[in-house]
């Protein structure tokens, strides 16, 4: 099925499906906002979005163990909102009239289905049209009704390309804050159906589901609002070795953060990061591009890590200063590191270069030549990076799920 946004003639509704409406929200969200405001005004806005949920909410719940549940998450919302108080005034003009506003009659489908109205699931109820807040708040909403869908996967996947096209990994930082609202948002839509026109609220039946769904949602924010420690995968390999591919099923299946090291180069030269049919130019390969790139994706792995997520790195990492960079970030914060090294015969490397590169319109030879560069410069591994060292045979049959095993046994 194509994932390209369509037209539906008959309604004029706007029908998306997810990879299109991941590039309409990085679009929507791209251009600064709030200039000339207070710095305060985001964090404040924030502060009565969030109060202002658990007040609705709790004027729904009548017992004593759902009171607690939203109380201790309640807490959790305080603190957050205290510990997030500087990031919120940095982010100031990061802040936008929702997406759904704009959208209100759109739908998210996907193979075939209808999973979301105004496609990120927002609650276009009440007066908050007007209101201004984070970007987070749309991809927490889209992220959080798609969990709720059954599409877990679909969600890590709609998170890792909303990053990787925005470069927004700050973001992350916030996330889980607005996470926990909006399947607080949820919760209170669930129980307002009780007091819907033509229901009876004492009905059984009625009452067990809706508060079964009801408490479907505060699980969820519990599971958001729960201290992890997240793990950093660090994916080692030469071109053709197979790391992209399986760390974008990494991603799927484990809801990794995905850092690659060729569209951060790209961004930090100002060249589009999916342009990847034309050649860059030579001078973003230099030695000082290199160490740029590198020391960026630290830092976006620091970020992320601070923000409970587990985080996989993709890059050639040909050298050990490299590798001990972001080994470090991890290291620095106490939490595990597992180093993948993605291998295969040279045969393989360089049969599935070839294919790449003809895929691309690329010249063959050149990207040959580039292999072997890279076969020549890499760096043996040292003694202490062998003992967070797995090695991953990419031409193996069963790759994919001894992948995800070795991750789990190690690490998660």
């Amino acid at each position: 099925m194509s994932l390209t946004r369509k037209d539906d003639a008959s309604s004029h509704d706007d029908v998306f499906e997810w990879e299109a409406l991941v590039d309409a929200l990085v679009a929507y969200h791209r251009p600064p906002t709030a200039q000339g405001t207070s710095a305060d005004v985001g964090r404040q806005a924030t502060g009565q979005f969030v109060h202002g949920e658990v007040t609705a909410l709790r004027e729904y719940l009548a017992g004593i163990e759902d009171g607690q549940r939203l109380a201790h998450l309640e807490h959790w919302l305080e603190e957050e909102l205290g510990r997030l108080a500087p990031m919120m005034t940095r982010r100031n003009e990061r802040r936008y009239r929702s997406w759904a506003w704009e959208h209100p009659n759109s739908r998210l489908c996907h193979q075939g289905r209808v999973l979301l109205s105004n496609a990120i699931g927002q609650d276009l109820s009440g007066d908050g049209e007007g209101v201004t807040l984070d970007a987070a708040h749309d991809l927490a909403s889209l992220l959080v009704r798609l969990e709720l869908c059954g599409e877990p996967h679909l969600a890590h996947r709609v998170l890792d390309r909303y990053l990787r096209l925005s470069g927004d990994y700050e973001l992350t930082q916030v996330l889980s804050l607005f996470r926990v609202c909006q399947a607080l948002v949820g919760a209170r839509r669930a129980l307002q159906r009780l007091s819907s026109p033509g229901q009876d609220p004492e009905h059984p039946a009625l009452l067990a589901e809706i508060m079964g769904e009801c408490r479907q949602h505060f699980t969820l924010a519990e599971r958001y609002a729960n201290f992890r420690f997240p793990p950093l995968v660090i994916a080692v390999g030469v071109s053709g070795s197979g790391k992209s591919r399986f760390t974008i099923n990494l991603v799927e299946r484990l809801g990794a953060i995905r850092l690659c090291s060729d569209v951060e180069r790209r961004r930090l030269a100002g060249i589009d990061s999916q342009a990847v049919a034309s050649p860059p130019p030579v001078d973003i390969f230099s030695a000082e591009m290199t160490e740029r790139t590198y020391h960026r994706l630290a830092e976006q792995a620091g970020t992320s890590l601070d923000a409970g997520l587990a985080v996989c790195v993709d890059g050639t990492f040909l050298r050990r200063w490299q590798r001990d960079l972001l080994r470090q970030q991890a290291e620095a914060r106490g939490l595990p590191c597992l180093m993948v090294s993605f291998e295969a015969d040279e045969a393989s490397l360089r049969r599935r270069i070839e294919k790449r590169a003809r895929r691309h319109q690329l010249p063959v030879e050149e990207s040959l030549s580039i292999l072997t560069r890279q076969l020549a410069l890499f760096e043996a591994f040292g003694d202490e990076e062998r003992l967070h060292l797995v090695h991953l045979d990419t031409t193996a049959d069963n790759a994919t799920d001894t992948l995800v095993t070795l991750i789990q046994r190690h690490i998660i």
